[in-house]
């Protein structure tokens, strides 16, 4: 059940109204500035056009970035596996969570489910993604406003994360894990892993705290965040918006409770399992200070989901195709047997296997931006005949504009800074 941030634990501050939003005189002498691409706080590529009178913003000009990357159109061209090194390169504050969540949408497509032991790896690598993610993200919300430390509190215990990666899959930073009904390869040492996993969250644990500490109740920080990028209830979902940046507006919707999948659903082991048990923060003021804290909030509550399955980790296979030969076998078997060799070389080089239906889907999960979502259509090929992306960071920068019009020209870093956004999300 979702829950409301009490003021007690720093949380949920409502703001009635704001100096910054009162009626003003126009002086009618305005000049047109660039905030980006270059500038240092906008974290990425995009560019904003901002009529400014004073100091104050009369007009915001969102423009959405310079990759140019082409990634939906390299969904036409790789197969559903192969596709997943593309979007691990999308939202790369949490590469892990966009492959779990396109290889969720492929299989939605082929009609099929992953095995237990899968389904609850999944869940510890996707909730690990969305603390790798929240982290950067309100790490670097206080670095714009001045919060040096509190930067490398938060920066330094993804490195604990970025081990996980590095020891389930051999990278670091693009893990590429996830295989249509499976995993690239299984855990080592399943108490190493644990170890690690534990070791990780005990240092998320210790360094947010003292990152809560250096900033929830910091006058300057509080000053310029409270009251400050205000979207309302009704505002935020009727411009679609999703994740932290909906619940900070007092919208209780999380797809892992509203259409829940993995872990997150009862019986997902097939032999009457509970779905985990956690809650979904929500604020009501719905400004940057709001938004911050919902992103701490959700840190502890995955931190709690990942305790819950390390103790609960099934044996067994990884791959539902384990015994179809339809995955490209293990390494010594392709040097080693004849047979290893003729199904490697059939799965990659003559497009044989699995095919995929003639349909189209759309499947989805709960990033830690928000609803990720893939629209899938097939022509029955191993590739997709189209592949878009419902890219969360797209959705919620559309309202950069409603949010900093009206608000000073030092409130742009506040404001972007809290919409959490990542340029490959943006220019696909």
């Amino acid at each position: 059940m979702p829950f409301t941030l009490k003021p007690e634990h720093g949380f949920g501050i409502d703001v009635e109204s704001t100096d910054y939003l009162k009626e003003h005189v126009d002086t009618g002498e305005r000049w047109v500035l660039n905030f980006g691409p270059q500038h240092p706080a906008t974290h990425t590529t995009l560019r904003l056009v901002l009529e400014l009178d004073g100091e104050r913003i009369a007009r915001c000009t969102p423009h959405i970035g310079y990759l140019h990357s082409g990634f939906e159109k390299l969904g036409e061209h790789l197969d559903y596996n192969q596709y997943v090194t593309i979007v691990s390169r999308m939202d790369y504050l949490s590469p892990i969570s966009n492959d779990i969540a396109w290889h969720g949408a492929v299989e939605k497509l082929f009609g099929i489910g992953i095995t237990p032991r899968c389904t609850v790896l999944r869940t510890i690598m996707a909730e690990f993604g969305r603390i790798q993610n929240h982290l950067l993200c309100v790490g670097a919300a206080g670095l714009d406003l001045g919060a040096i430390t509190g930067f490398l509190f938060c920066f330094n215990p993804r490195e604990r994360i970025y081990d996980i990666c590095d020891y389930i899959s051999g990278q670091r930073f693009h893990p590429d894990w996830t295989r249509v009904g499976g995993l690239m390869q299984d855990i080592k040492d399943e108490e190493v892993f644990k170890k690690l996993c534990r070791a990780a969250i005990e240092d998320v644990e210790t360094s947010l705290k003292e990152f809560e500490g250096l900033l929830n109740r910091n006058r300057i920080f509080i000053d310029r965040t409270v009251g400050v990028g205000v979207f309302s209830k009704a505002d935020a979902i009727a411009w679609s918006l999703s994740g932290p940046m909906a619940r900070a507006s007092g919208v209780a919707r999380d797809i892992r409770k509203d259409f829940p999948y993995l872990c997150y659903k009862d019986n997902w082991d097939g032999q009457g399992a509970k779905a985990v048990e956690f809650k979904v923060p929500i604020a009501h003021a719905g400004d940057c200070y709001s938004r911050f804290t919902v992103r701490c909030e959700e840190i502890k509550q995955s931190i709690g989901i990942i305790r819950q399955l390390l103790d609960v980790i099934p044996q067994g296979p990884i791959d539902t195709f384990a015994d179809a030969k339809m995955m490209k076998p293990p390494k010594k078997d392709v040097y080693g047997s004849i047979e290893g060799l003729i199904q490697h070389f059939e799965i990659v080089m003559s497009n044989r296997g699995w095919k995929a239906p003639i349909a189209e889907i759309y499947g989805a999960q709960e990033s830690a931006a928000g609803e990720l979502g893939y629209y899938i259509v097939a022509d029955g090929s191993p590739r997709g005949f189209r592949v878009r992306t419902r890219p969360p960071c797209f959705m919620n920068y559309q309202v950069m504009a409603r949010m900093t019009e009206g608000h000073m020209l030092s409130d742009i870093v506040a404001i972007l800074g809290s919409i959490n956004i990542v340029a490959a999300e943006l220019d696909r």
